[in-house]
């Protein structure tokens, strides 16, 4: 399956933090980046966002951040 990338606002938005904190995550290497070949804008890889969600809830119900996901992903698949 191919893999499904997310720009840095709709990462945020997925985790629920700002834009600023996923830069500052990144400049810190806790929470590391791709990089779009084209244009070196950051983007963030499905499995990344959902381990990192794991990470951050440890056993809470994950359902809010599962439904942006959903919605962002038909947005990328269409």
């Amino acid at each position: 399956m191919k893999e499904v990338y997310f720009s840095i606002k709709e990462a945020a938005e997925i985790l629920g933090v700002t834009p600023l904190t996923l830069r500052n995550w990144d400049k810190s290497g806790k929470f590391r980046a791709n990089r779009h070949p084209m244009n070196n804008y950051r983007v963030y890889k499905l499995s990344a966002l959902e381990k990192i969600i794991e990470d951050i809830e440890t056993g809470t119900t994950k359902s809010k951040a599962e439904k942006v996901i959903k919605k962002l992903m038909i947005r990328h698949l269409e």
